[in-house]
């Protein structure tokens, strides 16, 4: 396993993954724009000489935001998304961060139960966040 910054070499991938395992996927041209503003940054998850993960944020200050962590449907379960998450607070700490926000649809069990396991706690339900009308759970971690 190795989690790296991106290059604009990953978009392609990182575009299928969003297509893989998003109801609302971004674009490459969303993506390609998103990461072209200086406070946007992603990083990619390899194995097995493939990427099937990526995780992306901003900071602004002392807050971090993870808008998007996802890890393909067969590489699930195996502690990879735990992993580019754990790098992910790494990385906007060196940024300044002092606290992440991120929204997760209600019904993603599995997602936030990732999330409480790595110290996030619920903040407020957003209701009707989603294009299909699902809610979401917004989600915070104080990084120590």
């Amino acid at each position: 396993m190795n989690v790296r910054k991106w290059t604009i070499d990953d978009l392609r991938a990182i575009a299928a993954i969003e297509k893989a395992c998003f109801a609302e996927p971004w674009s490459e041209e969303t993506l390609r724009d998103a990461f072209a503003r200086g406070n946007y940054f992603a990083l990619v998850l390899e194995t097995e000489g493939k990427t099937v993960g990526y995780a992306c944020g901003t900071t602004l200050f002392e807050i971090a935001e993870l808008p998007r962590i996802a890890v393909l449907k067969e590489y699930r379960g195996k502690g990879l998304g735990g992993a580019l998450m754990e790098r992910f607070f790494e990385t906007v700490k060196e940024r300044g961060a002092e606290r992440i926000f991120l929204e997760v649809r209600v019904s993603n069990a599995s997602a936030i139960g990732l999330y409480v396991s790595r110290g996030f706690e619920k903040t407020r339900v957003r209701k009707k966040y989603y294009g299909d009308g699902e809610d979401a759970v917004e989600m915070k971690k104080e990084l120590s």
